[in-house]
């Protein structure tokens, strides 16, 4: 194959450029007090509740489904969630969800600036871990790895709630146009989890770094909406079926030709896609459950 068919065929497996992210959905152990958190510590709203499940968000899609287990228990050492990053329009929002955390005496485990976006850490209250990240204008970001490398550094408090002067407004909850912006899985192995988000699904790779254990994926030149590593040992397992935590998260693509053209481009390579309630079920290499979906199924 020549230079020039390769690249074509890359181009033919790339993902479409408007792919998202949309709800991640969660087993969780006690239903009412995961609904409390994200209610009481984040703003989100309760969309719905039908017996053990619910969805909450901001107002529009649903961010959050939770399905509750009341044996569930949390499992240490194993593939699955590390966190999910939900993503909000404006610095004033993020200041004013750091306020929450600080008026609700939340634990948070750590903040930083990427370069690329704002973020704060902290566990949810079954231990999930959470992502809060506003992101620069993307004229901004690091336009390499070294680069990123350069500016990454940490985020004090009194930067973040500097974006409060600039707006005096009440805080009225999750801003309605926040989305999940990435999630960043366990996995077992890198290889087989590049084959299988770069060569079946077509996700580029915006950021390499093998070095560090790890490799993200995009579409569209964003800066990364799955993360991977293989911080819990290579060849980790995945979690039990009573696990809290991860059952899958959502990859949705912009219409129905687009999703036909991934599912088969993932039945071609041997992989199971099962019909789910919103579109297809897929399970990467190290277990962690996608649902392939578009925003009418969704």
């Amino acid at each position: 194959m020549t230079i020039s068919a390769q690249s074509e065929a890359l181009v033919s497996q790339r993902i479409h450029p408007a792919t998202r992210l949309g709800h991640v959905h969660y087993t969780a152990a006690n239903l009412d007090r995961q609904i409390a958190f994200y209610e009481k510590v984040l703003g989100f709203k309760l969309h719905w509740r039908e017996g053990n499940a619910a969805g909450l968000g901001a107002g529009k899609e649903d961010l959050l489904r939770l399905t509750e287990q009341p044996d569930a228990r949390r499992v240490r050492g194993t593939t699955g969630l590390y966190h999910t990053a939900f993503l909000v329009p404006a610095r004033w929002d993020l200041a004013q969800l750091l306020k929450s955390i600080a008026e609700t005496r939340t634990r948070i485990q750590g903040m930083s600036d990427h370069g690329t976006h704002h973020a704060i850490y902290l566990p949810d209250a079954e231990g999930n871990g959470i992502e809060l990240a506003w992101d620069r204008p993307q004229a901004q970001w690091p336009r390499t790895l070294a680069e990123m490398m350069q500016r990454n550094r940490g985020l004090s408090p009194e930067e973040v709630f500097s974006a409060l002067e600039e707006n005096t407004a009440p805080w009225e909850g999750l801003n309605a146009e926040t989305k999940v912006g990435h999630v960043h899985l366990h996995v077992s192995q890198l290889p087989a989890t590049e084959h299988f988000y770069r060569e079946v699904l077509g996700f580029d790779i915006p950021m390499d770094m093998r070095m560090d254990t790890a490799l993200f994926f995009s579409a569209g030149g964003y800066h990364h909406h799955i993360g991977t590593n293989v911080w819990q040992g290579v060849g980790a397992p995945p979690p039990p079926a009573d696990a809290i935590g991860l059952r899958y998260f959502s990859v949705v693509v912009p219409d129905g030709a687009e999703l036909e053209r991934v599912v088969t481009r993932v039945r071609q390579a041997g992989i199971d896609a099962e019909r789910a309630r919103d579109g297809f079920l897929v399970r990467d290499p190290a277990a962690n459950g996608i649902v392939l979906t578009t925003p009418a199924a969704g």
